[in-house]
């Protein structure tokens, strides 16, 4: 038998389709400063340094993780490039950043052209709604590297600031308080965990007591993006610094941006868990301080500001219907 790419595991059609599927999706997030279509062995986008008068890019790298493994169990798609891109947005958008553009990397075990275009559909999704522009990626198909039905995804983003309005932490004071703004779920960290624990004693499609959805549904809840919010306080408030509460809970993010030889101090009990949270700390019989290490539990984000601009922020947030809470303060 002659062997060729495709009985390899490889199938150009297929990602030649691909491509033609997302071709739309893609230049629905097109702006001024996107110079060329897709397709090039590159991507041009017109960085607008006239707005600026230090312009500092500002990048980030993130994927998903383990929620792809729900994604895929429940066979729904488009959520989790909602999720990539809405992480990557507030990571840049923490230090001060306006985000200009976005580009992905996909990797397939057998590259499914349907699964693909809701994958991509959903990044469009989310750089709409955030001003971003999709203007590359790259999608492989590594038969022997990932299962039949298994991918993975990671995402890149670029944005700017004017170098003297940089957020980075190094104002921060003792005193200084810490506002916390809500989560709607574990966003795209702790899935390890949570699969772990939750799905010994759950099935995807059952809603416990707990949850109003069933299990697969509250765990896909798209990544919240905080741009706006982030964006109005920035406007209207001498903000000291952000931390975007992911892998390693409040205290593990928001210690990044604490001048050496202070200290956080988190009042646990000022705001109340989401019940997704309650389900699996009861289902793996968890600690406080691991779910402390390990989730956000209903604090996606975190504003370091002067106490005197504490009631602000909290009426901005009230505003964008983001209610905050005084979570804790600097010592």
């Amino acid at each position: 038998m002659e062997a060729d790419y495709k009985s390899a595991g490889v199938n150009i059609q297929a990602g030649e389709e691909t491509v033609q599927r997302i071709k739309t999706h893609v230049k629905s997030t097109f702006n001024k400063y996107v110079l060329k279509d897709i397709g090039h062995f590159g991507a041009f986008f017109e960085v607008p340094v006239k707005e600026y008068k230090e312009p500092v890019l500002v990048s980030s790298v993130d994927g998903v993780g383990t929620k792809l493994k729900i994604a895929i169990a429940m066979n729904k798609h488009n959520t989790v490039g909602q999720d990539l891109v809405n992480h990557c947005v507030n990571d840049i958008a923490v230090c001060g950043a306006r985000p200009l553009y976005f580009m992905d990397y996909l990797a397939f075990g057998k590259l499914n052209p349907d699964i693909a275009e809701r994958i991509i559909e959903g990044f469009s999704i989310a750089c709409r709604e955030n001003g971003v522009a999709l203007i590359g990626g790259e999608t492989a198909e590594m038969p022997g590297m990932y299962a039949t039905d298994d991918y993975d995804m990671s995402g890149t983003i670029v944005g700017v600031v004017e170098k003297s309005n940089i957020i980075d932490g190094k104002n921060i004071k003792a005193g200084d308080v810490l506002v916390g703004f809500p989560s709607n779920g574990l966003h795209t960290n702790g899935y390890s965990l949570a699969r772990k624990v939750l799905l010994e004693k759950y099935k995807l499609t059952d809603t416990p007591s707990l949850l109003k959805s069933t299990l697969g549904e509250e765990l896909l809840s798209v990544h919240k993006s905080y741009l706006p919010l982030i964006s109005k306080i920035i406007e209207n408030v001498d903000v000291k610094g952000f931390s975007h509460i992911t892998g390693g809970g409040i205290i593990g993010n928001t210690k990044r941006i604490i001048p050496e030889g202070l200290k956080l101090e988190v009042n646990w009990y000022a705001w109340e868990w989401l019940p997704i949270f309650r389900l699996i700390q009861q289902a793996g019989n968890i600690k406080n301080e691991e779910m402390y290490e390990v989730f956000n539990l209903g604090i996606g984000l975190v504003s370091v500001v002067n106490e005197k601009d504490a009631e602000k922020v909290l009426a901005i947030s009230h505003e964008m219907d983001l209610t905050g809470k005084v979570i804790g303060k600097v010592i």
